[in-house]
């Protein structure tokens, strides 16, 4: 492990451009504290302890983020609710998570994630118990939809802090790899969700309030749980930079003299909203998310309409994709840092040429194949693709300094839960009904095209960038040591 005495200590860090209102100053990102003593650094760095705290965070997130498709059955067998009903209320998640995640990275880069990441998670946690025992709520769809759009709207607080505590605590040379293994958080939170969904249900007689109401007590014991483990970044706590540190300097660098002089809302116009690579970012991550949701969520229809599958298999197919995705992420992570060596824009297209041919090779796989090879199909494009979907905000984060990191990643997943996820909803199910399966899949087929079009876009930047890395580390090695 490098040793923060061989460089010289930084310049003084900058505070943070603006701070959330006056209200929320006990949000704000801490000072940095006086630098603790050489000897107690190395023992004292915990990354291992904060990387816990937001992978627990990040999966308590999971538990409570939209659990109406869980007992969906039960309110239609109810009456209480049509498959309509249904349908606007989950739209109503995945709007408000998809505009939070960008307004509130805005608020997270400034804020302290200590604190941000938790208070999002009980107040998720507060909505989901709402549903469950305030009756009137379920009584109204109306009502239903605008407490579930308030719980995507929290939901989008996990994220952001997440990506600013991975920016802070692991270096370039080391966070895809860090950044795979957090990411696969979501799939362990999906099936914690489904255990305590399952266990309320068999200790209430099958009540669907406690598919709500079992995973909000989960959630809130994360929620205390991650506020214990998270620390906001080295400084706040005394410890040197995670650049010094490990001797791996960023990729883009902070300009403290633009954090001093320009407003925060300006800084995000000029690093994210006009720039070219972000813009090119969050339109990967239109089609992305087309293809990741288009094939997830249509697999049990295809699967029984166009191949006669039983709705059984149709689930298994659906399963087995989000099972795909744990090993294909830690992959991703993996050949991004040991083989390409940090370019995420080659990983990122690799992986997209991988999607493309299971895609087609599920898409004109005629009637009469064999169940397994649909299934082996399915299982590769989706970890192929979830590859894909790590990556962009990984390169968002990659590639803006890092006092606007959070928010670049924000504004790449606005684009792809807003649109990429639309797109495969209601855009694909349209297709279906005008056009066939046939039409369907060749659009997406051109979504992987278009994917690896806008990275190639994105390449020649990342290029630059990393050969700007390579120069300052070696500098940095050639620098006496004290």
């Amino acid at each position: 492990m490098f040793s923060p005495s061989s460089t010289p200590p930084p310049a003084p860090e900058a505070a943070p451009a603006g701070r959330p209102g006056r209200g929320l100053r006990w949000l704000a990102a801490p000072a940095a504290a006086p630098r603790l003593p050489e000897a107690e650094i190395g023992r004292r760095y915990p990354r291992l302890q904060v990387f816990i705290g937001i992978f627990l965070g990040y999966a308590g997130f999971y538990l409570i983020r939209n659990n109406i498709s869980l007992i969906a059955p039960l309110l239609l067998d109810e009456g209480t609710i049509t498959t309509v009903g249904i349908g606007i209320i989950g739209n109503a998640v995945l709007l408000a998570y998809g505009f939070s995640k960008f307004f509130s990275a805005t608020i997270s880069d400034r804020s302290n994630a200590r604190y941000f990441l938790p208070v999002g998670l009980a107040l998720s946690a507060v909505a989901n118990l709402v549903v469950a025992f305030v009756p009137a709520v379920s009584a109204s769809v109306a009502l239903f939809a605008t407490v579930m759009f308030l719980n995507g709207w929290v939901q989008g607080m996990g994220w952001p802090p997440c990506g600013r505590v991975l920016v802070h605590w692991f270096s370039t040379n080391e966070r895809g790899w860090k950044t795979a293994i957090w990411n696969t958080a979501h799939n362990v939170g999906g099936m914690g969700v489904g255990a305590l969904a399952a266990l309320g249900l068999a200790i209430t007689g099958d009540s669907w309030q406690s598919a709500f109401w079992v995973p909000a007590l989960g959630a809130l014991v994360v929620a205390v749980i991650a506020f214990v483990l998270v620390r906001d970044r080295p400084e706040a706590v005394g410890l040197p930079p995670i650049e010094e540190y490990r001797n791996d300097p960023p990729k883009v660098e902070t300009d403290l003299g633009e954090l001093q002089e320009s407003s925060y809302w300006r800084i995000i116009v000029k690093h994210v909203l006009l720039n070219p690579t972000m813009v090119f970012l969050a339109l990967a991550n239109v089609f992305i998310y087309s293809l990741r949701y288009g094939v997830l969520s249509w697999a049990p229809t295809y699967l029984a309409d166009h191949h006669g599958m039983s709705l059984a298999q149709g689930i298994a197919g659906f399963s087995l994709f989000e099972l795909a995705g744990i090993f294909g992420t830690l992959a991703c992570g993996w050949v991004s840092d040991r083989v390409f060596h940090g370019n995420r824009s080659w990983t990122g297209i690799t992986f997209m040429v991988g999607v493309g041919v299971f895609l087609v090779a599920y898409w004109l796989a005629p009637v009469g194949t064999p169940y397994w090879l649909l299934m082996v199909f399915l299982f590769f494009i989706g970890a192929f693709i979830y590859g894909p979907v790590m990556l962009i905000g990984l390169q968002a984060l990659d590639m803006s300094a890092r006092h606007v990191a959070g928010t670049a990643a924000g504004f790449t997943g606005l684009f792809g839960y807003v649109f990429g996820a639309t797109l495969a909803s209601t855009g694909v199910g349209w297709v279906v009904h005008e056009f066939g399966w046939g039409a369907t899949y060749g659009l997406l087929t051109i979504s992987v095209v278009l994917t690896i079009v806008l990275l190639l876009c994105v390449l020649p930047r990342e290029k630059r960038l990393m050969a700007h890395h390579r120069s300052l580390s070696a500098e940095r090695s050639e620098e006496p040591r004290v």
